[in-house]
């Protein structure tokens, strides 16, 4: 992992942003870093008999399960006397298709118990959304890409199939060898219609390639590349492993790469201050060509990654 101080100020190895409830607590009302100011997330393990609380407050929020059987989520909203229940089916590993989520508006108090690891995204928000449940049946599962860019999209949290206030979130599979985010992209300036103003982070998870039995200890890894597109400072190449977080406050970023052998999972969540809800980027104009190349190019055959 380099460690140099412009990358650590971005990046966050498993277990340095633990507490004694979460693994990795990205707190927006405490962030590691001033900068930050719109995305959160929160990574857990519950064994049997565990439950996690969160109080009400102005955070919206999108929970998934990682890998487990189930979890159950329990809810109550600030004009409510009563929880309301969901049970959320999992899946084996992030690897092994998708799962049930649950969209909560601001001032929702939670509850959540079961057994198994669990993601939820937060953001800071004003408008109040209608509670959301998604079955992992509905949730729409896109190969993006061609050849060795081809990687598998869950496109569950994008504005027109999520009706949060200000959430963007999506997870994708990188396939061992292959390569996301590219044409690398931005997202930090605000013109309407044609880019979006949005921080943006990355949950990252990796294993040995599905279908392959390996014997000898091994270390799956991936390589994260980010770099300024103004003066503003960011500068980023990293190694990154399972419970990595690396955050994107502005500039190109892409592309992603799964190590050779390794497959890469990554959840985004992304939010900013436009008076729009959208998600409109900016090919690097160094870059841009690559989507054309796709048209001569199948999609990897190992894909869909499912259960």
């Amino acid at each position: 992992m380099n460690t140099s101080s412009n990358q650590s100020k971005w990046v966050y190895p498993r277990g340095r942003l633990a507490d004694d409830t979460w693994d990795l607590h990205l707190d927006l009302d405490h962030p590691p870093i001033p900068e930050w100011k719109y995305t959160g997330l929160r990574v857990a393990t519950l064994r049997s008999g565990e439950s996690l609380l969160i109080p009400a407050d102005d955070k919206e929020r999108i929970i998934l399960v990682l890998e487990g059987d189930e979890l159950t989520v329990s809810y109550r909203g600030a004009w409510e006397n009563e929880f309301t229940s969901q049970r959320l089916r999992g899946r084996k590993t992030v690897f092994h298709g998708t799962s049930d989520l649950l969209y909560l508006p601001i001032n929702t108090e939670i509850q959540i118990s079961g057994y198994g690891r669990m993601a939820i995204g937060e953001c800071r928000a004003f408008n109040s959304k209608p509670v959301q449940y998604i079955a992992k049946e509905s949730v729409p599962v896109d190969i993006r890409g061609a050849g060795r860019e081809s990687r598998q999209i869950h496109n569950f949290g994008m504005p027109l199939q999520l009706d949060a206030d200000r959430m963007i979130v999506v997870e994708a599979i990188v396939p061992a060898g292959n390569w996301s985010g590219a044409p690398a992209h931005k997202h930090d300036v605000y013109i309407p219609g044609l880019e979006s103003q949005l921080e943006e982070l990355y949950y990252f998870e990796s294993s040995v390639t599905r279908e392959v039995d390996v014997s000898v200890a091994t270390q799956p890894f991936g390589i994260f590349r980010g770099y300024s597109a103004d003066e503003r400072e960011f500068d980023v190449t990293e190694e990154v492993h399972s419970g990595d977080l690396v955050l994107v406050p502005y500039g190109w970023h892409g592309p992603v790469a799964a190590g050779p052998g390794f497959d890469l999972y990554f959840f985004n969540v992304m939010a900013g201050a436009d008076p729009t809800r959208e998600w409109n980027v900016t090919d690097h104009p160094h870059q841009a060509w690559i989507r054309e190349s796709w048209a001569s190019q199948k999609p990897d055959s190992r894909l869909p990654y499912l259960e």
